[in-house]
């Protein structure tokens, strides 16, 4: 009759099942949402709702963009310089300019210069959802600190004239656009210039004055500016507002000021190297005329004197090394002042140097071999040569750092200015609009999930199986029609097997009655209980003796809930006054609907039913009920509540608990067969759920299974 009476209080296998439980089922999911679609449909159309408000609410957002060049190799202005231009133009990479973008020096003129520290903000919800809200540009406010703090209105009272209103209410002042208005508040003064305005009359504006730091972070926060490419030396820089002129020119006005300063920085360099150069520019012309004079004494001493090709050419390449190394000594002593001497740039021109004199040691060297007199004279040629050569380049670089100081030149170009945009770049209204109806779907689906968790049971009958050593003889899905069901609760109506055989429930039925047949012998009085209120007892018990019924048999049903009675009978005795003797049981006794089913209800009593069921009066009653039927099914009450089930549980032949499907713990399964065992341990029981719902496993009652299988049966009756 049932595999094993025991069960684990505690086990592997109840771990493992725990475990599953907790996992998420993806096809359990999907049942509940669409066990609950309509509700969702709900949460959609909020989330619709929503999305629309959203929307619209957000103030349009406007990006404008320009992009800036580093020269990172140098300017005509420093290729003209040649070697001098180059040290002068050792740039930046990219990373440290992109930083000067974002910096204080560069961004508090343009928050000066902007007036980005004033601002005057609509209000009205109204003209904020119906993009009808007004604008006013400030060119300068000044609010007493003692209240700068608080809100001060502007209203627009008229055309082109304003009012504005303290914190308190109070009208302070009232003027016309454009001109500067200011009023004493106090012991300081309110001052207010209002350069634009475009709203009409009654419209109100917060006007806001703010700290310049505040306002510089604040404008970096909508600052974009990265690397276009990798070490291209291109920048491009981009700016929201809520204004789209105003975008471009906040972000024109940045470029201008970098370009401005870096013309600046470069003006100083160029002003330092100038004055370097302008203080060594005497002393250079002095050695060079000492040695012209150096040469013409030599030349009036001894004459002409006639030097080979050979000698020429050696001397002309000794004059063009020592030029070279003079020029690189320059360039040191130039980097020195801007580097250290561990600086690879001004390691590259020492190791430059080193290798001219060693070429120029070598070719001093060779001239050895010539005569004394050409030597000398190749000797002072050489330094008039190299004098001169090193004051003619000290004049050209003077004269190009003049340029460079003059501000003409940089090494920033403003590629592409940026232009008004037209089209907002914020918000995206399709993706808002997604985002709220996507998360009010999963929000509510959200919600679903943690209340069906909250209420979660057991819903597995292998796991009751499993856990108690008890068969579950079968799982009978929720009826469609249950809402009448519950409401006919009581009544003189047909049992469900027989008002609708071919429906899911009457098929799970009838599979519970033929498990009953074949795993009891020689039933003759059965129980049906559950745990608590509401889980069927009643339906499955009436359904039941109906298909014995139906079988042949002789069938009785027992309402022995005899608190709270639902089973019909259409006599006034029953139970309770067959019990306390006011009537004989064939008195009590109604035949019903169903042809071989007779119902005993519940009756009347003054006497505890407790105390009626405890004593041998009740089992007389069903020794005699034995003698005029062939099976007998009493419904008792819920076991949770009153012993009534414990008392009645020893004198019956096969006890059927049924479930709720997902309402009970397996600890309070458990507690409850541990109830019964303390009455009587062996006795035959099983367990049937009821109130089943598709929950992703096998096959659903309503799609596949049952459902279809009604088919048959709706099809023979139209036959």
């Amino acid at each position: 009759m049932e595999p094993n009476n025991q069960y684990n209080s505690t086990g592997s296998t109840s771990s493992a099942n725990h475990k599953d439980d907790d996992e998420i089922d993806i096809l359990e999911v999907l049942g509940l949402l669409l066990k609950h679609k309509f509700f969702l449909a709900c949460c959609i159309a909020v989330g619709c709702a929503v999305g629309f408000l959203a929307s619209n609410f957000m103030r349009p957002q406007y990006t404008s963009d320009a992009l800036l060049q580093i020269d990172v190799k140098g300017n005509k202005a420093g290729k003209a310089m040649g070697e001098m231009g180059a040290l002068l133009d050792v740039a930046s990479p990219a990373e440290a300019e992109i930083e000067l973008l974002k910096s204080r020096m560069v961004l508090n003129y343009v928050v000066d210069k902007e007036h980005l520290c004033f601002n005057a903000y609509p209000k009205g919800l109204i003209d904020r959802l119906l993009h009808t809200e007004g604008r006013m540009d400030l060119e300068d406010l000044y609010i007493p600190e003692i209240a700068r703090d608080e809100k001060w209105m502007a209203h627009v009272v008229g055309e082109n004239e304003i009012a504005v209103f303290t914190p308190e209410g109070v009208k302070l002042l009232q003027g016309k656009v454009g001109e500067s208005l200011s009023a004493p508040y106090g012991g300081d003064t309110l001052r207010i210039h209002v350069k634009h305005l475009h709203a009409r009359p009654g419209q109100v504006f917060v006007i806001v004055q703010s700290e310049p730091l505040d306002a510089v972070r604040g404008l970096v926060k909508q600052l974009d500016v990265s690397e276009r490419g990798k070490q291209t030396g291109i920048i491009g820089v981009s700016y929201t507002n809520r204004y789209a002129d105003k975008a471009a020119s906040v972000l024109n006005t940045i470029a201008n000021i970098y370009l401005r300063q870096n013309v600046e920085m470069r003006s100083a360099e160029a002003e330092k190297t100038l004055e370097f150069l302008e203080d060594q520019l005497p002393g250079v012309k002095a050695k060079l005329d000492t040695a012209e004079k150096k040469l013409a004494d030599y030349r009036l001493k001894i004459g002409s004197v006639d030097m080979t090709g050979e000698t020429k050419a050696h001397l002309e390449k000794v004059s063009e090394l020592e030029k070279q190394v003079l020029e690189l000594e320059q360039q040191r002593q130039e980097a020195t002042r801007l580097f250290k001497e561990e600086h690879p740039a001004v390691q590259t021109i020492m190791q430059q140097q080193s290798r001219l004199r060693s070429e120029l040691s070598r070719l001093k060297k060779s001239a050895e071999n010539m005569p004394r007199t050409q030597q000398d004279v190749m000797s002072l040629q050489e330094e008039v040569a190299v004098n001169n050569a090193q004051y003619t380049a000290m004049l050209n670089n003077i004269q190009q750092l003049r340029v460079v100081r003059a501000g003409e030149v940089g090494n920033v170009r403003i590629v592409d200015y940026a232009q008004v945009e037209r089209k907002p770049s914020k918000p995206n209204k399709k993706v808002v609009f997604a985002g709220c109806v996507g998360g009010s779907f999963l929000l509510g689906a959200l919600l679903l999930y943690l209340l069906q968790m909250t209420k979660r049971g057991v819903r597995s009958s292998l796991e009751i199986e499993r856990e108690t050593g008890i068969s579950v003889y079968a799982k009978i899905p929720k009826a469609e029609n249950a809402i009448l069901l519950k409401r006919n609760k009581g009544k003189n109506t047909k049992p469900l097997v027989e008002d609708d055989p071919d429906s899911p429930s009457s098929e799970a039925l009838r599979s519970l009655y033929t498990a009953i047949e074949f795993a009891t012998n020689d039933l003759r009085v059965m129980m049906v209980t559950g745990m608590i209120p509401g889980v069927g007892k009643s339906f499955v018990s009436k359904n039941v003796s109906a298909l014995f019924a139906g079988s042949g048999k002789k069938t009785l049903l027992i309402d022995a809930d005899m608190r709270r009675g639902v089973v019909y009978s259409h006599r006034k005795q029953g139970l309770g006054d067959v019990l306390e003797g006011k009537c004989s049981l064939d008195n009590a006794v109604a035949d019903s609907i169903t042809k071989n089913l007779y119902v005993l209800g519940a009756g009347k009593t003054d006497v505890s039913p407790s105390e009626l069921l405890r004593g041998e009066t009740f089992k007389n009653l069903l020794e005699e009920a034995k003698s005029k039927f062939d099976i007998i099914i009493v419904d008792t009450p819920p076991l949770e509540l009153v012993t009534d089930s414990e008392l009645i549980y020893p004198i019956v032949d096969f006890a059927l608990f049924v479930l709720h499907y997902g309402k009970h713990s397996m600890d309070q399964i458990k507690e409850s067969m541990m109830k019964l065992d303390r009455c009587c341990e062996g006795k035959p029981r099983a367990f049937v759920m009821n109130h089943c719902e598709s929950d992703g496993h096998g096959y659903g009652y309503g799609s596949y299974g049952y459902g279809k299988y009604s088919y048959y049966g709706k099809d023979k009756k139209r036959k």
